[in-house]
């Protein structure tokens, strides 16, 4: 994977950068594992606008992911390697043995014709499903379930991974991708090595329409709203605002906002670097 930076030929590619696709190999989703995606514009059942800043953007399909990897034992061939309008990591289809096809988020690495299965005794492969009982401590992993059979929850964005650190009892500790180390059951799943399109991070847009294209209206600052709109608005002049707060008044750097009783505290075995 790679990015590449445009020519300033017009002032909207002058700070462009993008990636250069070199994973994909097909522009043709499979029509049988698209669905459409219908879009909200921010208003709720009732026509009324519940988020701003949302409205617009291109037409898309959602392509159906598989998350939960229950196809065990069957082995599947890696087919294709695409782009997904909806996340901002690639997908990969997967032509199984008995002929089902599937989409699951493709692991950095992956080729087509490559072979993957999930299940218990499976060798640990790049784009393996296995339970973190039978994973080797310091794997690189990824599509980390945080319940049995639910799906996966965990590390799943653009050159993400987490890492197996060690096994006690009925719990894994995993380092996640914020630095918190976390326990989860041993009979979760697990899907190894680190998830496609690492280079995400250096894209630059280039141009506010990029946005709109995406469905982001413009976001206007809290400072420059009228104190009827927001906590820090109005003032004489460019006033700074104050204590930076939201909309309703919360208190914005630094203010904790996690539940102090949450169940998963205890599952939490240290906190992500600040």
């Amino acid at each position: 994977m790679g990015v590449r930076k445009l020519k300033p030929v017009t002032p909207g590619q002058r700070h462009k950068i993008v990636s250069n696709f070199d994973m994909v190999t097909t522009s043709t989703p499979e029509k049988s594992l698209l669905k459409p995606k219908k879009k909200s514009g921010g208003r709720n059942s009732s026509g009324r606008m519940t988020m701003r800043y949302i409205g617009g953007g291109h037409k898309q399909k959602y392509r159906v992911i598989d998350f939960l990897r229950d196809k065990e034992g069957v082995e599947g061939t890696v087919k294709t390697v695409e782009y997904d309008p909806n996340r901002t990591a690639r997908i990969a289809l997967v032509n199984y043995a008995d002929g089902e096809k599937r989409y699951i988020i493709a692991p950095n690495g992956i080729q087509v014709g490559q072979k993957i299965i999930s299940g218990k005794s499976v060798s640990p492969e790049i784009g393996n499903s296995l339970y973190l009982s039978d994973i080797p401590l310091g794997t690189i992993v990824h599509n980390i379930e945080l319940k049995p059979g639910k799906g996966a929850i965990l590390a799943r964005s653009a050159g993400t991974y987490a890492q197996l650190v060690s096994r006690e009892g009925k719990y894994a500790a995993i380092k996640l991708p914020s630095g918190e180390v976390r326990l989860v059951l041993t009979t979760c799943k697990a899907t190894i090595g680190s998830v496609s399109n690492p280079d995400h991070s250096l894209e630059r847009s280039g141009k506010a329409g990029r946005s709109r294209w995406k469905g982001r209206r413009p976001r206007v600052r809290g400072v420059v709203m009228n104190p009827v709109d927001h906590p820090m608005g109005g003032g004489e002049g460019r006033a700074s605002g104050g204590h930076p707060r939201s909309r309703k008044g919360l208190r914005a750097k630094g203010f904790k906002t996690r539940t102090p009783k949450k169940y998963s505290n205890k599952y939490i075995v240290e906190r992500r670097k600040k």
